[in-house]
């Protein structure tokens, strides 16, 4: 499927054959024909594919252009150029690091218009992965499937009101990233994101600490302490595992969500706070309030939007790319001899129920890549037993990871190169990127 648009940037004097045999073939053409006005064009529009048609080599051009590249990065780029650029090393390097794939003069109008639908295909799929990308930054959440999906238009949902939110999840499951996310969606997002977790806290010291203390307040308050409901003014306060709060605090808690005001610690002023409050916890909290546990009023008070994290086990087709993900930022920032994972790996990951959700997930890629002697992680590397069969795993779930493992060990056997991988598959290069795109397989991941 062809492009809407494309934009071709011709320099130089020369005959205009490829511009007319793109318009006889029914591209809507972009023209420039100097840099200044091409840079203006991208400044202003988005290209999937761009064209470079270069007819005279000139001293620093090869700079100039790599400019106009640089202003277009999310955009595929083809060349077509004459036979001497290739005879300069900076037009020879601007070529490797900067464009897809290249022409030269006369060129092959057929092959240039398959080389292009290349192009378009690699930029649909970088758009993909730029996409989910983008989502992952901004919400912190890695997958595709639909207990994710729901999950993420529930948070942008929520996010743009200021009434309490409670998520329920096991634990590990992400409820401090659903957290987070809801902060980074809302109007709130410049303010601060305050994480408490109300279990980890001394019951002596947890008062003191929410909402701070004056000086002399008690044996060694040397000087006035700002809470973390104060420290969240304009902002989020995130109060994890909510359920171990201890009861008398429950009351002070309340207060400040029914009045937005807090008393520090042997003060005799009210302070007004302005932070809304998002709580979370991994027991029933309605059986707290029956067991006398937690108080019903506050339940009620937070109980306003509710979220549910799905436990990892419920979203098993997100193992693989977050299973990728944690490799991924494992290895960033240090040399590694592991270069992913083994196909044995992946179904032992898709086979384990995950009871430590994301958490243990991390955790046990984090663990293989340290600790792993060979070059594809195995599960033994993971902790896991291996997979004796598919039928475990369900028929569509097995034919989901034979694909996946099909493409993943033909893409590293090929040098991670689409033609020759798309024909050893048996299918075109399209329907490769669209599977490579399907179960989030990266051109340039390990």
């Amino acid at each position: 499927m062809q492009p809407s648009k494309i934009f071709c940037l011709t320099l130089g004097n020369g005959p205009s054959t490829v511009e007319d045999h793109l318009r006889a073939q029914n591209w809507d053409i972009v023209l420039a024909t100097d840099l200044t006005t091409a840079r203006q064009i991208i400044a202003g529009n988005h290209f999937m594919t761009c064209i470079l048609v270069l007819h005279q080599v000139a001293p620093d051009l090869a700079d100039k252009v790599e400019a106009c590249l640089k202003a277009s990065r999310s955009s595929e780029w083809v060349g077509v150029f004459p036979m001497q650029a290739l005879e300069s090393p900076a037009f020879r390097d601007l070529i490797i690091d900067g464009f897809f794939d290249y022409h030269t003069h006369p060129v092959h109008l057929d092959y240039l218009t398959e080389t292009l639908m290349h192009a378009c295909g690699r930029a649909t799929l970088r758009e993909g992965q730029d996409q989910h990308r983008r989502c992952v930054e901004q919400m912190g959440m890695v997958g595709q499937s639909a207990a994710v999906e729901l999950l993420r238009s529930q948070i942008k949902k929520v996010a743009s009101t200021n009434a309490p939110v409670l998520i329920s999840g096991e634990s590990g499951s992400g409820k401090e990233l659903a957290a987070q996310a809801i902060h980074q969606s809302s109007p709130r997002a410049r303010g601060p994101f305050i994480a408490v977790n109300c279990g980890a806290i001394a019951p002596s010291l947890i008062h003191s600490e929410l909402f701070g203390h004056e000086r002399g307040s008690f044996t060694g308050a040397s000087t006035e302490k700002r809470g973390l409901i104060e420290m969240a003014n304009g902002g989020t306060i995130f109060l994890d595992e909510i359920g171990d709060l201890p009861r008398e605090l429950q009351t002070n808690l309340l207060r400040f969500l029914q009045e937005k005001t807090i008393n520090r610690v042997g003060a005799t002023r009210t302070l007004q706070v302005d932070a809304r409050v998002v709580a979370a916890s991994h027991v029933d909290l309605a059986e707290a309030v029956s067991s006398g546990h937690f108080r019903e009023d506050l339940f009620y008070r937070l109980n306003v939007l509710t979220l549910a994290v799905p436990p990892l086990r419920e979203r098993k087709e997100d193992v693989p790319m977050l299973a990728q993900h944690f490799y991924q930022r494992c290895t960033a920032d240090k040399k590694s001899r592991v270069e992913g994972f083994a196909k044995q790996a992946i179904a032992a990951m898709m086979a384990y129920d995950w009871p430590g959700n994301v958490r243990e997930l991390f955790n046990r890629v984090q663990r293989a890549v340290v600790m792993t002697d060979r070059r594809m992680i195995a599960p033994a590397d993971l902790g896991l037993a291996i997979e004796e069969g598919p039928g475990s795993v369900g028929l569509d779930t097995a034919r989901t990871m034979a694909e996946r493992d099909a493409i993943y060990v033909t893409f590293n056997r090929v040098g991670r190169n689409v033609t020759h991988a798309a024909r050893e598959l048996g299918v075109s290069r399209m329907t490769l990127y669209r599977l490579m795109e399907k179960h989030g397989i990266a051109l340039g991941a390990g």
